[in-house]
């Protein structure tokens, strides 16, 4: 619930930031200048598909998936909260979007227009939103590699709707911050549930071994392949930092924000799970 508390908090904040004080909007704009700096590259047409990843029928298929994985391991409170945390998600941001709606800062890009009605980002929030359930929906010793997997997944997306313009950068966190806030209050709910339940079937409850292996060597070798990248040509990537500083903050708040959800999420399990 405190977790549930800080996201709608971190909601709030961004989006002040965001709309109402023009140096954090104009340091918002500069960058997104330095991802939409990167596009003409071979990798759009990839980055085209990634962000399409989160559209609604991919989006509404995952939920399906999801809920649908829960039952068939037994967890059928998990498999009963997972839709309406879809639907709750995608509910608010769309009206979020319009409750809010105002001109952005456009000098930053010419021939870009991005809508006053973009914050927080729909594809960010269903990213997240999908990233945070499977990590829910995963058995607790898998969750840890879940939670790389899945925030791998949103960082890529937000990274992509932002080289391709969609989005500035307040739209994802705001984004992030809506589905933290309500798989977090999910999580909650499904805890006292637990409590709930009699306390014979709490005692009979087993821990569930926690595997992290599997989520260090994805992470090692995910920062290993971005390492490999950036020396092949370090000269370039140096001077690409120093002309877009903005650029660099920006990607790294995102990528750490993506990575203290899905941890957090993958660390609040249950302290006595049935062994499934």
């Amino acid at each position: 619930m405190l977790a549930a508390l800080l996201c709608a908090l971190g909601l709030a904040v961004t989006g002040v930031l965001a709309k109402l004080v023009p140096i954090t909007a104009v340091g918002d704009a500069h960058t997104l200048d330095g991802f939409v700096a990167l596009q003409g590259s071979r990798l759009d047409p990839a980055l085209d598909r990634i962000a399409h990843l989160a559209d609604p029928g991919p989006y509404a298929l995952t939920a399906l998936v999801l809920a649908l994985v829960a039952l068939v391991r037994g967890r059928w409170r998990v498999a009963l909260v997972v839709p309406p945390v879809f639907f709750l998600t995608g509910f608010t941001t769309e009206h979020l979007k319009t409750l809010v709606a105002s001109p952005r800062v456009q000098e930053w890009f010419g021939h870009s227009w991005i809508g006053a009605a973009s914050w927080p980002s729909g594809h960010a929030t269903a990213a997240m939103t999908m990233a945070l359930c499977a990590v829910l929906v995963a058995p607790p010793r898998l969750r840890p590699t879940a939670a790389v997997l899945g925030g791998g997944f949103a960082i890529a997306v937000a990274y992509a709707i932002l080289t391709l313009g969609w989005h500035l950068p307040s739209d994802v966190l705001g984004g992030y911050f809506v589905a933290g806030t309500y798989v977090a209050l999910a999580v909650g709910g499904l805890a006292l549930a637990e409590q709930a339940r009699p306390a014979r079937a709490r005692a009979e409850a087993t821990p569930q071994r926690i595997d992290v292996l599997p989520a260090v060597v994805l992470a090692l070798a995910a920062a290993g392949a971005a390492v490999g990248l950036a020396l092949t040509r370090p000269h370039a990537l140096v001077g690409y930092a120093q002309q877009h500083t903005t650029f660099v903050a920006g990607a790294a708040i995102i990528a750490a924000l993506a990575t203290v959800l899905a941890a957090t999420l993958a660390a609040a399990g249950f302290r006595r799970t049935p062994a499934r």
